[in-house]
């Protein structure tokens, strides 16, 4: 497993874990990442990613990146 934040641009990934608080979580369930979805980063800029998840595209920071783990 390695965090989503060093995927590959263009791969699709499957999500094994999510870390983080109770209310980290939640917050990136809500926006579509959950264990067992995919998750393709489209471009990845100083550790920032912008991910396709559940047919969205959704701009997340680094910190919340390496907390979801493929």
């Amino acid at each position: 497993m390695m965090p989503l934040s060093f995927a590959n641009p263009g791969e699709e990934n499957i999500i094994r874990k999510i870390g983080g608080s109770a209310e980290v979580k939640k917050h990136l369930e809500n926006l579509g990442f959950v264990v067992g979805g995919t998750a393709v980063v489209i471009t990845s800029m100083a550790g920032n990613v912008i991910v396709k998840v559940k047919e969205s595209r959704v701009a997340i920071n680094e910190d919340m990146a390496r907390k979801i783990m493929i």
